[in-house]
C-alpha cells in the first residue's frame, strides 16, 4: 500500500510516525561530530579547516544540491527518494566510521547529499498525502523531531565516545536510520519503498491553492535565509558568548545553549496549533518578535541570557515551520511545491554556511560581540519582515 492511500485511512498515524522518525535522522548525524572533534583531531590529525569542514560539508550540500534533490523527487517519487535518504544517511554513517580522513569526508559528503534529498521529500509528502487541516500538524512533527534528533545526538555521542571511542559512537547514529527504513519499509510497502514512480500531482486532495507567484517565493526565500542565518549563527558562538561574557564554563555554556536547541520543539509544535486560531500573519510577528530578543537582548542584558534563548528556540522552531507550511500551500502543485523548496533551501542553507565563519571573522576584526550580535539583529530582522510579509496568503485554521 502506498503512502497515499495509507494517508487516508484511519491508521495514517503510522506514515506521521515514520516521518518522525525519518526526521531523527536529518540532523543528529552531523550534528553528532561537535562533541568529538578533539577524539577525531587527536586520532587523524585534522587540522581545525578540515574539522569545521565536517559540520560545514552538510549545509553546504542543503545549499548546492536542493535542486537536484527536488529532480529526484520529482522523477523518481517522494517515497523512493526518502528511502535513497534513509540508505544513504546509514551507508554515509559508517563509511565516515570506518577509516582514515578520505573516508570520514568522503561519508560526510554523502550524509550531506542524502539528508538534502530528504529536505525536499518529506514535505513534498506531507503535502500530498496529508488532508489541509492536518498538513500542519504533520509539518510541526517533522520539524520538531529534526530538533529532537540533534538534542538527543549532541547530548548522547560525548560519554559514549568515552566509553566505545568516537569511531563506534558516529557509527551508533546508524541505529535510528535502520529503524527508519524498517518502519518505513512497512508503511509503504517494499514495491513503492524501492521502485521509482514520478509524483503525481496529488492535487485530489488539496484545497485550490494560490498560485506561488515568484515574489511570495523571493520572499520565502528572503525569510528562510535570515532564519537559517540566525540559527546557524547563534547555535555556533552563543557557548562562546556565554564564556566570554558571564565567565561560564565550556560545560555550563555548552548545557545553557542547549535550551536554545530543545525549546524548537515547543515552536514546532506549537506553531499549528496557534495558527488554527490567529492568522499566520500574527503568528509570523509573534516569532519575529520572540527572535528579536535573542541579539537584542543579549545586548542590553546579558544577564537574562537564559529568558532569551528560550525565546530565540521557540521562534528558530516556529520560523521554519511556518515557513514550510507556507510553500506546501502557497504552491499550486507539487511539481511547484518541490521548485519553491529547492529554491527557498538552497539559497537559504547557502546563507546558513557562511554564518558561523562570518560572524567569528567579525568577532576577532572587532573584539567584541557588539557587532556580530548586530549582524544577527539585521538577520533576524530579515526573516521578520519577509516571513511576514509573504505568508499573508495562508489561509488560517487549514
Amino acid at each position: 500500500m502506498s503512502g497515499r492511500q495509507l494517508a487516508r485511512l484511519p491508521s495514517s498515524w503510522i506514515l506521521l510516525a515514520c516521518i518522525g522518525l525519518l526526521a531523527l535522522n536529518l540532523r543528529g548525524p552531523f550534528v553528532a561530530v561537535a562533541p568529538v572533534v578533539g577524539l577525531m583531531q587527536a586520532d587523524l590529525g585534522f587540522s581545525p579547516v578540515v574539522l569545521g569542514l565536517l559540520t560545514s560539508i552538510p549545509v553546504l550540500c542543503f545549499s548546492l544540491a536542493a535542486p537536484l534533490a527536488s529532480l529526484a523527487a520529482r522523477k523518481f517519487g517522494a517515497e523512493f527518494a526518502v528511502t535513497l535518504t534513509i540508505l544513504g544517511v546509514l551507508a554515509g554513517v559508517l563509511v565516515r566510521s570506518a577509516g582514515g580522513p578520505g573516508l570520514v569526508v568522503s561519508g560526510t559528503v554523502v550524509i550531506g547529499l542524502a539528508i538534502t534529498v530528504g529536505n525536499i521529500a518529506v514535505p513534498l509528502i506531507i503535502r500530498r498525502d496529508f488532508s489541509p487541516r492536518r498538513q500542519g500538524a504533520a509539518m510541526g512533527i517533522y520539524t520538531a523531531a529534526l530538533n529532537i534528533g540533534s538534542f538527543v545526538t549532541s547530548v548522547v555521542t560525548a560519554p559514549l565516545a568515552e566509553a566505545v571511542g568516537w569511531r563506534t559512537a558516529l557509527a551508533s547514529v546508524g541505529v535510528l536510520a535502520g529503524a527508519a527504513i524498517v518502519f518505513w519499509i512497512l508503511a509503504v510497502g517494499p514495491r513503492t519503498a524501492f521502485l521509482p514512480e514520478p509524483d503525481g500531482d496529488g492535487g485530489e486532495i488539496r484545497q485550490a491553492a494560490v498560485q506561488g507567484s515568484a515574489g511570495i517565493t523571493a520572499g520565502l526565500t528572503a525569510g528562510f535565509a535570515g532564519q537559517a542565518f540566525s540559527y546557524y549563527a547563534v547555535t555556533a558562538w552563543l557557548p562562546s558568548y556565554l564564556n566570554d561574557e558571564l565567565g561560564m564554563s565550556a560545560s555550563a555554556a555548552g548545557a545553557g545553549s542547549s535550551l536554545f536547541q530543545i525549546l524548537a520543539i515547543v515552536g514546532g509544535l506549537g506553531v499549528p496549533l496557534v495558527a488554527r486560531s490567529m492568522s499566520t500573519t500574527a503568528v509570523a510577528v509573534t516569532l519575529g518578535v520572540l527572535w528579536t530578543t535573542v541579539p537584542a537582548g543579549l545586548l542590553l542584558a546579558p544577564g537574562w541570557w537564559w529568558l532569551w534563548s528560550a525565546f530565540g528556540g521557540v521562534a528558530q522552531g516556529g520560523g521554519i515551520t511556518l515557513i514550510f507550511i507556507a510553500i506546501i500551500k502557497l504552491a499550486r502543485d507539487q511539481a511547484s511545491a518541490g521548485r519553491m523548496s529547492a529554491t527557498v533551501q538552497g539559497v537559504g542553507y547557502c546563507f546558513a554556511a557562511v554564518a558561523p565563519p562570518l560572524v567569528g571573522f567579525v568577532h576577532d576584526a572587532s573584539g567584541s560581540w557588539t557587532a556580530p550580535l548586530l549582524l544577527v539583529l539585521g538577520s533576524v530582522l530579515t526573516f521578520f519582515a519577509a516571513t511576514t510579509l509573504s505568508v499573508r496568503k495562508v489561509p488560517k485554521g487549514r
